[in-house]
């Protein structure tokens, strides 16, 4: 490897976002294993750090029928990524599970176990839910005020940690008379005693490969990047244009200094699609094809009824925007979405004065208002781009976003991955028995005994 910094990229799972294709000639099953296993593979043929699987506890609905994207179902991230882990020898396995619905020891129970089956390779993406529609899918049918979120998530991800570490690395010994058993004295009992977990007992595995699964954090509210800054050894971030990347990945490594964490400690990874073409123009064309296959009609009407509240199926996709004005009052009509806008009104005020001023259609302005960052062009240009980001701490890397399930990364693997291997920035191959925190570069993670008991 070159003394220049090293771009770390992980692969995103093509599932039920809103980038995935499903009309493309290519698309298969997102139940299927074998779509699973093509792409775990070919992200480790392209030496990706780790595969990033998503979780859905619940199929979101619109007008009270199954969103469109949801109707392909989604399967349990655990069982995926365990099987995965039986046709993969390298590359690391994430995945997102709730803190909200989910309880520290069975959790932690199933990530070690995870940790073990895979060799070190498991990482866990810590996200909150304060959902009551989600919530329902639940015994106790609650969900967490929104103040609770990171409050429950930080007790959970120290007290996991606090399970892991509870035993030590000898606490499994052979005795050729008797078999083998555990030295009970080398097992603590766990006795915590939080404002959101009593737990006392024994955990029942013991320490996985590399300690702590790595865990991975996708907040971006400023209590998400707090948590992140304090837990997270990996941050999944939104923002890809480069001043605002910059500026959050300054932000995040500020906040490491004030918790005693160093730079080392946190890779930031942003969320990253990515078009190829034999030349500029192609690409940018390709782009095109693409964002308005991403963007149905139903997609598009849909779209905007989330931020309308109303029933706006009447409207024409390729005529203007609705004259009517958002209802802020009545209860919401789609479930199981985060809702991130706070003022309707002013937002679709925003978005006629932009398709007025750009000759906008309906279907036009969601293209526009709902294309995320990401990297169009050759792949010369895009490794360079990629390239830059890292060395000029805009980033540690991307999670890359392909738009089509299972293929969609082939050709970032053949076509990028060898441009960045050629310029010094990324493997050529694993080291052998690395763990993921070692694939990653991270350091081996020492329980803090404060973050415990806070």
């Amino acid at each position: 490897m070159s003394g220049k910094r090293q771009v770390h990229l992980a692969a995103h799972f093509p599932g039920v976002n809103n980038t995935t294709v499903w009309s493309d000639d290519r698309a298969e099953s997102q139940i299927a294993f074998s779509s699973f296993e093509h792409f775990a593979r070919n992200a480790e043929r392209g030496c990706f750090d780790f595969l990033f699987l998503a979780e859905g506890l619940r199929l979101r609905e619109q007008k009270g029928r199954i969103h469109d994207l949801d109707v392909v179902g989604r399967p349990a991230t655990l069982a995926i990524l365990a099987a995965l882990a039986g046709v993969t020898d390298h590359i690391g396995l994430v995945g997102t599970l709730q803190i909200t619905f989910n309880e520290p020891v069975e959790l932690a129970e199933q990530l070690a176990t995870l940790d073990h089956l895979s060799d070190g390779r498991a990482g866990w993406n810590v996200v909150t839910s304060s959902d009551a529609f989600h919530g329902a899918n639940f015994r106790r049918g609650g969900f967490l005020d929104h103040a609770d979120r990171y409050t429950r998530a930080a007790e959970f991800v120290s007290l996991a940690r606090e399970l892991w570490d509870s035993w030590q690395p000898d606490a499994v010994v052979a005795d050729t008379s008797a078999g083998r058993f555990a030295d009970r004295s080398r097992i603590r009992d766990v006795d915590h005693h939080g404002p959101q977990f009593d737990v006392t007992g024994t955990f029942p595995v013991p320490r996985s490969p590399q300690r702590h699964p790595v865990v991975v954090q996708a907040g971006d509210s400023d209590e998400g990047r707090d948590l992140a800054a304090r837990h997270a050894e990996v941050i999944f971030s939104l923002h890809t244009e480069f001043n605002d990347a910059r500026t959050f990945y300054a932000d995040v490594t500020d906040r490491l200094a004030r918790v005693g964490r160093t730079e080392d400690e946190l890779l930031v990874l942003p969320g990253a699609t990515f078009t190829l073409g034999d030349t500029a123009a192609d690409a940018e064309e390709r782009s095109r094809a693409i964002r308005r296959a991403q963007v149905s009609p139903a997609t598009a009407i849909a779209f905007l009824e989330q931020v309308w509240n109303r029933d706006l199926s009447a409207y024409d996709v390729d005529g203007p925007l609705p004259e009517v004005e958002p209802d802020v009052d009545a209860e919401t009509i789609t479930r199981g979405r985060v809702r991130h806008v706070r003022d309707p009104r002013a937002l679709v005020q925003t978005w006629r004065d932009r398709a007025a001023a750009e000759h906008l259609s309906i279907r036009d302005l969601v293209i526009a208002v709902s294309t995320r960052g990401g990297f169009i062009g050759t792949p010369s240009h895009i490794a360079a781009e990629i390239d830059r980001y890292v060395q000029e701490r805009a980033s540690d890397g991307f999670v890359v976003v392909p738009h089509t399930n299972p293929y969609g990364l082939d050709e970032f693997v053949d076509r990028v991955v060898p441009l960045l291997q050629e310029r010094g920035v990324h493997r050529e191959s694993y080291d052998d028995g690395a763990t993921l925190r070692q694939t990653l570069g991270l350091p081996g993670r020492v329980l803090d005994r404060q973050e415990v008991s806070a």
